[in-house]
């Protein structure tokens, strides 16, 4: 999958699933099928990336994992546990993905050019230093400007096609929401939110959010993709254009959105049994 950035650099507000699975044909793909799809595809290694979303829930909420004691690893290794997030993804696509669309985007990524592209994917997907990778971003970013080759036009017909409903805002705004509000009810906090007031602040803010995204997005993909050649990258951005990859990736988005939710409620939940500052 194309990189996505983390909740530390403003990526997503949640797609209700159930909005796109009633647009999905009712005929799904076997669980084989589909552990084949999950690694041609390289949305098994996006999946497993959510797990270092987890530092970003002390941020959230003005603190550090440090101030969680010496348990915060385990915790937050059980909760975001990798097997779990890839058998919730099964269970998901299992009633949702038809072969149709399963085996038109397997087509793809199955060829040498797709490989190739899941490779560099999945490479950056683990890079743990983002400020280090969202600089080098930049950097070529601004050299692309330079020599006008075509390639940061690309990445922003990229972006559009994986989020072709604009809906990633929105899904970083109910990842908050749930989490905040969850690690109040959980008395992680020493006050109550007003979940009203929470959800209108975080309105006001979704045109910034935005900004920030898309300048995260494009600097992750220049990163990402600097080995790709252009003329490549307008294969690959052309494949992304096409109507049923758009529905495979508005699927799958709304797969990691929802996951990545759940396992913040959860974390607030055992935020909760923790002590800061004591090992436990």
């Amino acid at each position: 999958m194309p990189h996505r950035p983390l909740l530390s650099t403003a990526l997503a507000g949640l797609m209700a699933i159930a909005l796109v699975l009633a647009a999905l044909p009712a005929r799904a793909a076997d669980r084989d099928k589909l552990e084949a799809f999950l690694e041609v595809t390289g949305f098994d290694v996006a999946l497993e990336s959510i797990a270092l979303s987890a530092s970003d829930a002390p941020k959230m909420l003005g603190m550090e994992p440090s101030d969680f004691g010496y348990d915060w690893a385990r915790v937050s290794r059980e909760v975001f546990d990798t097997g779990k997030m890839h058998d919730t993804a099964l269970d998901i696509l299992s009633a949702t993905l038809s072969d149709d669309l399963l085996a038109h985007a397997a087509e793809f990524y199955a060829t040498p050019l797709g490989q190739k592209l899941v490779e560099v994917e999945n490479a950056s997907h683990r890079v743990k230093d983002d400020t280090a990778r969202q600089e080098e971003g930049a950097a070529l970013l601004a050299r692309s400007r330079e020599d006008g080759d075509g390639r940061v036009e690309l990445f922003r017909r990229m972006n559009a096609a994986v989020d072709g409903s604009g809906q990633s805002v929105r899904a970083l705004q109910e990842i908050m929401v749930r989490f905040l509000m969850a690690a109040s009810t959980a008395g992680v906090l020493d006050y109550r939110i007003d979940e009203a007031g929470l959800r209108a602040m975080l309105r006001s803010q979704e045109e910034e959010m935005r900004a920030d995204m898309l300048k995260s997005g494009l600097a992750n993909a220049a990163y990402t993709y600097r080995d790709i050649s252009t003329e490549d990258l307008e294969t690959y951005t052309e494949a992304l254009e096409d109507p049923k990859m758009q529905q495979v990736y508005e699927l799958m988005n709304a797969i990691q959105y929802e996951i990545m939710a759940g396992r913040f409620e959860v974390l607030a939940a055992r935020m909760a049994e923790m002590h800061p500052g004591e090992e436990i």
